[in-house]
């Protein structure tokens, strides 16, 4: 079976919404990193403070099959097709070896894929 990672960066105010659509489509586990983001326009300052929005990096290890399925779920439901909306991001990349992955959550991977079929 072929994986691929799946990386989502999307406000901390929507890493529960971004959680639960990710599982809605089929994936597993996640990773959580917190962060800020630093974009191409000037932060805000309110008295000598910059204001940056924290981010949540939500890092997912899923069945390639499955992968493009979760990532039109982020697009659609958080809006990330819409250049006004700043939702935040998503992308994938191939993984060409894991190890250390619960066999429980390949299982369910491999019957989700069957089923699909």
């Amino acid at each position: 079976m072929k994986f691929i990672s799946l990386v989502a960066m999307v406000p901390d105010s929507k890493e529960e919404e971004a959680i639960d659509i990710a599982k809605k489509a089929g994936a597993g586990g996640v990773t959580i990193l917190h962060g800020k983001s630093i974009g191409l326009e000037e932060k805000k300052v309110f008295f000598g403070l910059t204001l940056e929005e924290n981010v949540s990096v939500l890092l997912f290890i899923l069945p390639q099959k499955l992968s493009m399925k979760v990532l039109k779920a982020f697009r659609q439901e958080l809006g990330l097709h819409n250049d006004e909306n700043a939702n935040g991001m998503v992308f994938t990349f191939p993984l060409t070896h894991v190890s250390g992955m619960e066999s429980k959550e390949v299982e369910l991977f491999e019957k989700e894929i069957l089923e699909e079929l």
